[in-house]
């Protein structure tokens, strides 16, 4: 097992260093010991890491290295398979970034109108951080230029060859300079992932944080389904457990509108997610999930890919998975940051198979439980609503203005204040539930900036 280490260990500038201890980081992850130091060597790293294992640090740290500020070209390139995913390692460059003044990350996403990622690639870019059909459609246009990227970052690789995108990543690899160092992060090391490895990579540094042992401080619970429908099982859980959080996976995008539906019209705080949602739809169910407003997400594996939470309680497989990665990818949800998680499994004597696979990978041996009785027939609602306001970065907005306005004249405390997240033209706060009409209140009959901006209740899609 990779012992952890203080960053001070690593040959980081002193900058890194301090916007390090600022940010609370003393002790690098398991994924960050192992491959900091072949990063900052210079080598090409093969990875596999679960999501949540620290591994954006692990590279935005040897890209930071790297830089060379005073040039104003592309000189690093992260491919991830979705916007959402793209959007949380540009912020997490950009947080480690803070202490280097005049670092510019860009992301290139699908999803979103091309024209002002067209702007801000015509006023040059450090560091590129984007999904490959979008970053794709830029370099064909010869909106993006590639000449002087010396690192390349392929983050959750599996995902991305099973999204489809391993045309894409062809035409960008063959766009990029020979000679580069090349980082491949992968959830799992697929028969995909280890022939793309094998073809792009210099003699790599593999190395590998195995998942089922990340997995063990996850408790794994196991029912055997004889008189409940799957259904009626979960709602047995989620009223026993009462979670603050839970994911639900199904298999199907209709098992999960059929779960969704049900769940919703017995009163439970849930979201469906799936390939059919808007882009901005998609957007606002994760910021309420993310930010405490929402309790449940029922999703499918590619609809939750990118998803990532930073305290989960709870994941219920609604049914088993078709395969040992794609389980432990799912569990490996909660239980984060050191902390304990907890993944609940249904099951039917028909996943005979399925059960002795699991078995084997994780060394346990399966009991099936009884579902627990449950003290309340009364869904779980969150202590937090989401308020949307019209007005966003383009306003100058900032967290500190919306803060303002709230606990002006201590209509509000900061306590009952949660997460808050701008966007171009929008902004969200996350407010006590119990507090939520004094907020749009003080919003809506507040100014900030000078002027009014209207607040309303973000409600679930």
């Amino acid at each position: 097992m990779t012992e952890c280490r203080p960053f001070s260990d690593f040959a980081l500038s002193p900058a890194l260093l301090k916007t390090l201890q600022e940010l609370n980081f003393a002790q690098a992850t398991a994924v960050q010991s192992a491959s900091l130091p072949a990063i900052l060597a210079g080598k090409d790293v093969f990875a596999q890491a679960a999501t949540g294992s620290g591994k954006t640090a692990a590279f935005a740290l040897g890209l930071l290295s790297k830089l060379n500020v005073g040039r104003f070209r592309i000189q690093s390139l992260v491919l991830c398979p979705t916007r959402e995913l793209a959007e949380q390692v540009a912020s997490e460059i950009r947080l480690l970034a803070r202490g280097i003044h005049n670092i510019k990350v860009l992301t290139l996403c699908g999803g979103v109108p091309a024209k002002g990622q067209i702007l801000s690639l015509e006023h040059g870019a450090h560091i590129i951080v984007g999904t490959p059909g979008r970053v794709l459609d830029h370099l064909q246009q010869q909106r993006l230029d590639l000449a002087e990227v010396s690192q390349l970052v392929l983050d959750e690789a599996d995902r991305m060859l099973e999204m489809g995108f391993a045309t894409e990543l062809e035409q960008i690899l063959a766009a990029l300079p020979q000679t580069k160092q090349q980082l491949l992060f992968s959830a799992t090391f697929a028969p995909e992932v280890k022939k793309l490895a094998q073809a792009q990579l210099d003699q790599p540094e593999v190395i590998i944080i195995d998942s089922p042992a990340l997995a063990a401080r996850i408790a794994q619970q196991f029912y055997l389904l004889e008189q409940h429908s799957r259904s009626e099982a979960v709602k047995r859980l989620l009223l026993a457990l009462q979670p603050d959080s839970c994911v639900i996976f199904a298999n199907t995008r209709k098992e999960v509108q059929q779960l969704y539906s049900e769940l919703q019209q017995q009163g439970f705080s849930v979201a469906a997610l799936h390939g059919d949602l808007e882009q901005r739809e998609r957007e606002q169910q994760l910021l309420q999930f993310a930010n405490g407003s929402l309790q449940l997400l029922v999703a499918t594996d590619v609809a939750a890919r990118g998803l990532d939470i930073e305290k989960l309680d709870l994941v219920i497989n609604y049914q088993l998975a078709h395969d040992v990665e794609t389980h432990t990818h799912r569990i490996g949800r909660t239980g984060r940051a050191g902390s304990e998680g907890l993944a609940c499994s249904l099951y039917t004597v028909d996943d005979s198979h399925k059960l002795a696979t699991l078995e084997q990978a994780f060394a346990i041996e399966i009991e099936p439980l009884p579902l627990p009785a449950t003290n309340s027939n009364q869904p779980r609602q969150p202590a937090m609503v989401t308020l949307e306001i019209d007005g966003g970065k383009k306003q100058k907005l900032r967290p500190a203005d919306i803060v303002g306005a709230l606990t002006r004249d201590n209509k509000l405390a900061f306590a009952e204040i949660g997460k808050i997240q701008l966007q171009d033209f929008r902004a969200y706060v996350a407010v006590s539930r119990n507090a939520y009409k004094a907020a749009l209140q003080q919003l809506n009959h507040s100014k900030m900036k000078g002027r009014s901006f209207r607040a309303w209740l973000l409600t679930v899609v």
